[in-house]
């Protein structure tokens, strides 16, 4: 199942949206040592909703970073048609600001919207102030979209360390990683992304995929194009799709707490 790890995530040398060290394949993610007085949390609390938990359920969260887009009215058509709900993990500045329209989609067609910050700043490499600052307007854009104030924050690179966890903690949030990507901002061939995601799934994984366009409106073409496909054979091989609340269930996401 997902695993939870309490203590600080310390990446570097990232391109991309995401740090070394944090994909690895879901159920064999290496734990890091946790906090002091902490406990990481076990297989029951972190089994997912109703089903999920039975033994022979396999349950697995999509979710997508950088959202709204001018892609994600395409990817809302693809998870209406299988009957999936994801979690959208976005951002404030140009994007949840300027795009109402879709989160509230979003939210309406039952995935979970939640947040990505305010504007992709990485969290590790700026004051206290700042983090808190970038967290709150992000979480706030939301919540004056879709009436609900997100709990989970997908630190931007998935970068953290323990004056970001500290913060989180103040402010209930709950630090989501994941443990497949198909480092979707380096290609746009969707053969290649489906496979990458389809070899490093595993039951209570978290799929990392980008919702968004590059400055040319031409990028990340690749990944709209690999929905399908990752979505239709994961249910082949039993799979469930959740949201990653529901992932996490019946126990609440722990606030500061970083889960992948």
């Amino acid at each position: 199942m997902t695993t939870l790890v309490t203590a600080a995530v310390l990446v570097s040398g990232v391109s991309g949206c995401e740090g070394n060290g944090v994909t690895t394949k879901a159920g064999t993610a290496r734990q890091l040592p946790s906090a002091p007085g902490s406990a990481a949390g076990s297989a029951r609390e972190r089994s997912g909703p109703g089903d999920c938990r039975k033994a022979k359920k396999k349950c697995v969260a999509l979710t997508f970073d950088d959202s709204p887009s001018p892609r994600t009215p395409q990817i809302l058509d693809i998870l209406r048609r299988y009957g999936v709900h994801a979690t959208f993990f976005t951002l404030g500045k140009n994007h949840v600001a300027r795009d109402p329209g879709t989160v509230r989609r979003m939210a309406a067609e039952g995935s979970e919207v939640e947040t990505l910050t305010w504007s992709h700043q990485i969290l590790t490499e700026i004051s206290p102030a700042e983090v808190r600052e970038e967290i709150t307007r992000g979480r706030d854009a939301v919540a004056r979209v879709i009436g609900r104030r997100p709990v989970l924050l997908r630190p931007p690179q998935g970068r953290t360390n323990p004056t970001v966890t500290a913060i989180c903690r103040q402010l209930g949030m709950a630090q989501i990683l994941w443990s497949a990507s198909a480092s979707d901002y380096q290609t746009t061939d969707s053969k290649l992304i489906t496979s990458r995601i389809l070899a490093q799934t595993g039951p209570g994984g978290i799929i990392l995929l980008h919702d968004r366009v590059d400055a040319t409106n031409r990028g990340y073409n690749g990944t709209v194009a690999a929905i399908p496909g990752i979505i239709s054979t994961l249910k082949s091989r039993g799979y469930t799709f959740v949201t990653v609340t529901e992932l996490l269930a019946p126990a609440k996401p722990r606030p500061g707490a970083v889960y992948r």
